[in-house]
């Protein structure tokens, strides 16, 4: 079963011409014939023209416009996005949080997003958010562990949150909260 979201869409795509009666490149294909360049525009062709359901019709239009662009952004490329500027001098304490992550296991996928690196292994466990010029903020999944002290509550997709201003803030306590969101994932 298809567990990350990249492994989620390539599933999508691997099922398309027995869901759909076509395959990715047929549906780019069309689109391009039509010349339509709009989210909402290939959404009614595919759904209302060609009777594709709703999950496909988005999988496609963003696959084919994320092409039309280019294709999306490199890990790499989002990685050096979030030290832009004045928030440089925070990369050195993000290489160690994510050397430290993936020390954890051989499970750990690291996955840059625009603003967030999110930490996997069989679900979400964490993410590394370079917030402000001085700080990063750990972003972690502890079910059932009270907020305490530095150990902050943090709504959305995680519970908890550290704020982490140098490697030193990078501490052994930190660390086994890393680590105990690592084990319940």
């Amino acid at each position: 079963m298809a567990t990350s979201p990249e492994e989620q869409i390539q599933s999508m795509v691997n099922n398309m011409p027995d869901k759909t009666g076509k395959s990715l490149q047929e549906w780019f294909a069309l689109i391009q014939s039509k010349r339509l360049e709009a989210h909402g525009e290939i959404m009614k062709l595919l759904k209302g023209e060609h009777g594709v359901s709703h999950g496909f019709a988005n999988t496609i239009a963003i696959l084919y416009r994320q092409q039309a662009q280019g294709g999306p952004s490199a890990d790499e490329d989002l990685v050096a996005a979030y030290f832009s500027g004045p928030k440089a001098a925070m990369k050195p304490l993000y290489e160690l949080i994510i050397q430290t992550s993936q020390a954890l296991g051989n499970d750990v996928v690291v996955s840059p997003k625009k603003t967030y690196a999110s930490l996997r292994r069989s679900k979400q466990f964490g993410l590394v958010q370079v917030s402000a010029k001085d700080r990063i903020d750990l972003g972690l999944i502890l079910k059932g562990v009270p907020p305490t002290g530095r150990l902050e509550a943090w709504g959305g997709m995680c519970t908890h949150k550290v704020r982490l201003g140098s490697a030193a803030d990078f501490d052994a306590e930190v660390q086994n909260w890393l680590k105990q969101a690592y084990e319940q994932a």
